[in-house]
């Protein structure tokens, strides 16, 4: 079970991480917002929008697979899409950069509202997905800084120090419909 100080923890490691996210976006112009460093791989590929839109995706979709964990005895949550974003990865450019900034501050105001209604049992319930093997809802939970972390280092320059465990070894290609 979760403790108390465990819980606050998450919520002011979430509220940091997506604080410094929204600091480095907000410093940007249009211009360099939709730059992509052709020269680097996999997602340290996309724009400064794109990866602003793929956070508020995968905002959504751990956020699923979190609900899918309380509501059955760990699911396979491969298949949970979260729910539509105003701002899909493949519209990133079509939209200024505050609507990205809206969209994150949107999402994750709607993550911690989740979190502070779960009791401390429920941080203990699984789900498992193919690409992450089976995580409990705190590990999942967890998942959401580190994921704005290493999206900063990418906005950044820097090789991320974060680099999700997938278990095939290989992340997979998230730019390619349906992938997610």
């Amino acid at each position: 079970m979760a403790k108390p100080e465990q819980i606050d923890e998450l919520i002011t490691k979430m509220s940091e991480e997506r604080s410094r996210l929204i600091e480095v976006l907000a410093s940007l112009d249009e211009t360099t917002a939709e730059y992509c460093p052709r020269h680097l791989e996999g997602e340290g590929q996309w724009s400064a929008k794109q990866q602003s839109a793929h956070l508020t995706e995968m905002e959504t979709a751990y956020r699923g697979w979190v609900e899918a964990a309380l509501g059955q005895d760990n699911p396979d949550v491969t298949a949970v899409r979260g729910d539509p974003v105003a701002i899909p990865l493949e519209k990133a450019h079509d939209h200024p950069l505050s609507a990205h900034l809206a969209a994150l501050d949107t999402q994750r105001t709607t993550t911690l509202e989740l979190i502070r209604s779960l009791e401390p049992a429920d941080f203990e319930r699984t789900a498992t997905h193919k690409w992450f093997g089976s995580l409990t809802v705190m590990q999942w939970l967890r998942s959401y800084y580190r994921h704005d972390r290493m999206h900063v280092d990418q906005l950044s320059g820097r090789e991320p120090e974060y680099k999700p465990n997938f278990t095939t070894g290989v992340e997979p290609d998230q730019r390619r419909a349906g992938s997610r």
